[in-house]
């Protein structure tokens, strides 16, 4: 009977085993095949969460320069005036022939950026609702276009990260240090988790926070870490049982090398997560103090990092611009770092006809536009791919940062895999 007994429990192990190698080695799957295509794609920046920089007319149409990003243009202006230039901007800036564009540029991503006042304001917040149609209008016109949407959580209660572009500036952020920051933020998480684990097919991802301040200290640190812990849960099991959804989970590097998060929510245990990590070398002195060369290089020795990773790698954030000099970028009424009118920086160069309008640049710095951008787009292939920052700005602002833009004046190709540079890293 013991003899039997044993076999009985070797064979149920072996199976168990077979089961369970089977759902490792494809545990999700999600309306893209990430780990064997590429992720190619753009960022629709400034819509849905407003960047002085990519808007610049909304802000100074308000005649005040006290309004620096979403909360204050809420919070400085007569409520219905906000809500009217909202609702427009909303309506225009985006449309279903956007997406279409997009698609035809051969692209196969879009991620959204969205902040948290959404879904929930709080007492005391400003903030003005009246998103979440457009995040169900991106949806569909995704999904009407064969475009893969990811989510993406952009600001979160008492701001992540301090930045603009979290909805509120602010000299230090808050949220890692309020529990009750962090609890909205993951009661979010789950609506978003519920509202789309049965439509993977055109939103195959969810991005449960951009950039968090890691650079703040370890506060900051153990907070996201626990936060990405929670995330897992709440975007791959928002069945309320032990059924699993498809949805990739994109958690991003904190600011921390890629070496910091090593073993951080990997297989087997894990299942269907990826790491987004940002490039751009333009928020630092030394960052715009480098040669056009310098940048390709840099841009190239990015390669076997991405590469060697143990989760799926996306550059979910970059650009061909290779200084600060578009207006706004480093806040409203904050001057650049490259032509030394930012605080603390010294002058490399002037601004003229680096940044704005298009019709501005030189034909040798579109080229190096096109070399800066190809560089990057075949380094960060290496990993799962990437997602420049962004689709479009403002007619004339930043045109630099535009895939948009570059499309139209030739430092972007048609088709995103066309070379012009194919030896560029050498």
């Amino acid at each position: 009977m013991a003899a039997h007994f044993h076999s009985f429990t070797l064979i149920f192990f072996i199976l168990c085993g077979l089961i369970f190698q089977a759902w490792a080695d494809n545990p999700i799957s999600p309306g893209f095949p990430y780990g064997s295509k590429k992720v190619r794609g753009v960022n629709l920046g400034g819509w849905l969460v407003l960047e002085p920089w990519i808007t610049p007319s909304l802000f100074d149409g308000t005649g005040n320069s006290a309004i620096i990003d979403e909360w204050t243009f809420c919070q400085f202006q007569p409520r219905n005036v906000a809500q009217s230039k909202l609702q427009n901007h909303w309506n225009t800036f985006y449309t279903e022939a956007d997406f279409a564009a997009i698609a035809a540029a051969g692209l196969n991503h879009v991620r959204l950026p969205i902040g948290y006042w959404a879904f929930d304001v709080g007492p005391g917040e400003p903030y003005i609702q009246g998103q979440l149609p457009f995040l169900q209008k991106a949806v569909t016109w995704a999904g009407n276009h064969g475009l893969k949407l990811i989510v993406d959580l952009h600001g979160a209660p008492g701001s992540q990260n301090g930045f603009d572009n979290s909805g509120h500036k602010v000299s230090f952020p808050q949220w890692h240090s309020n529990s009750t920051n962090i609890a909205r933020t993951n009661a979010i998480i789950k609506t978003l988790a519920n509202m789309f684990k049965t439509n993977t097919n055109v939103v195959p991802a969810i991005a449960p926070l951009n950039e968090p301040a890691g650079f703040d200290g370890s506060a900051v640190l153990a907070a996201t870490r626990q936060f990405w812990y929670d995330s897992y849960g709440n975007i791959r099991f928002p069945f309320g049982s032990s059924q699993q959804s498809n949805t990739l989970v994109i958690i991003h590097d904190a600011f921390q090398p890629l070496s910091y998060w090593n073993g951080f929510l990997t297989a087997p245990r894990y299942q269907g997560v990826a790491m987004d990590t940002h490039i751009y070398q333009i928020f630092s002195n030394s960052d715009v103090a480098m040669s056009q060369q310098g940048h390709i290089n840099a841009a190239c020795a990015k390669g076997s990092s991405l590469a060697s990773f143990d989760l799926w790698t996306i550059v979910g954030e970059w650009t061909p611009a290779a200084t600060d000099c578009a207006k706004y970028l480093n806040g409203r009424g904050i001057g650049a770092r490259y032509d030394g009118s930012f605080p603390g920086s010294s002058f490399v160069g002037s601004c003229s006809g680096k940044s704005g309008a298009a019709s501005s640049f030189s034909s040798s710095y579109k080229t190096f536009l096109r070399q800066f951008w190809e560089a990057q787009t075949i380094t960060y292939e290496k990993g799962q791919g990437w997602i420049q920052w962004t689709w479009k700005t403002q007619a004339g602002a930043g045109e630099e940062w535009s895939y948009q833009a570059g499309l139209q004046n030739g430092w972007i190709p048609q088709n995103p895999t066309s070379r012009q540079f194919p030896n560029i890293c050498g």
